[in-house]
């Protein structure tokens, strides 16, 4: 059934075609020990950053005409600047970074290519604070840092994704590049929606997004508590169901952080951030 429900917005979109200076310098051990640093940015790229960054900006404008984002520029603009704040917590603080929340009653958030996070309205409404907002969006954002979502697309593709980079590189036109990569990749991309990415890219990006939440000053174990949240409620609701259906268990994520991360990241869990939360506006 969930299956089915990811298939039928895939067919949709075919159709559509700041944390204390002291704070951050003692992340410094718990970074060594996930691995994280510069040579994270620089993990083989097979494409460049600007054609990263044109192959999401094409996803998400199908994706979009699919699910349009939700009519609210106080929500946007919120989520716009806890992500960017987040964002530049990476080792990729000059991507064009762009979030927003996306029109749909389903619980799940997409990472494109290149810097752009969408969450729904769905999964937003559950979140009880700023800080498990946060956590949702660094999870997300992890995945752009490591290319995650681009290793997955160039898998799917094949041969076809060195094809069409070997014609670009020999002088096809910049119109027609859009055209032929972009759309082969965007159908690659929509498998990949319904399949879901690797188990194991689900856990980098928990354990990454807990510290880049962390070196944003937000308490990097909120993440837990919305995985808590969506387990006691998945069984019951379909929305929550569908993004189970792409993503790990979370008693299985929440066992891998309590093994991987435990209780190194403790000395930034009484950080003090903002409860509110803006809520869309009702018509």
């Amino acid at each position: 059934m969930n299956r089915t429900r990811n298939r039928a917005l895939v067919a949709a979109l075919a159709i559509a075609l700041a944390a204390p200076a002291a704070a951050f310098s003692r992340l410094g051990d718990a970074e060594r020990l996930f691995g994280l640093g510069k040579k994270a940015a620089d993990a083989t790229a097979p494409i460049t950053d600007e054609q990263e960054i044109e192959l999401g900006r094409g996803i998400a404008a199908n994706l979009l005409g699919a699910r349009p984002l939700v009519r609210d520029q106080a929500l946007q603009q919120y989520v716009n600047r806890i992500g960017l704040w987040l964002a530049l917590q990476t080792e990729r603080p000059d991507l064009p970074w762009r979030f927003g929340v996306m029109d749909s009653t389903d619980v799940n958030a997409f990472a494109l290519p290149g810097g752009t996070i969408l969450i729904t309205q769905g999964l937003y409404d559950r979140l009880r604070d700023e800080a498990e907002l946060a956590s949702v969006l660094s999870h997300e954002i992890a995945h752009v840092v490591e290319r995650h979502q681009v290793k997955a697309i160039k898998k799917e593709m094949g041969q076809a994704f060195a094809t069409e980079l070997a014609g670009e590189a020999a002088g096809r036109s910049d119109n027609t590049m859009v055209q032929m990569f972009g759309e082969k990749a965007f159908k690659a991309g929509t498998e990949v929606f319904v399949r879901g990415l690797d188990k194991g890219d689900e856990y980098q990006a928990d354990v990454r997004g807990m510290v880049i939440a962390a070196r944003g000053g937000y308490n990097p174990y909120a993440l837990a508590g919305v995985l808590q949240t969506l387990d006691g409620t998945h069984a019951d609701d379909t929305g929550v169901a569908l993004m189970f259906s792409t993503h790990p268990t979370s008693v299985s994520r929440i066992e891998h952080l309590e093994n991987v991360v435990g209780d190194k990241l403790e000395a930034f869990a009484n950080v003090e951030t903002p409860a509110r939360m803006v809520r869309p506006q009702q018509p």
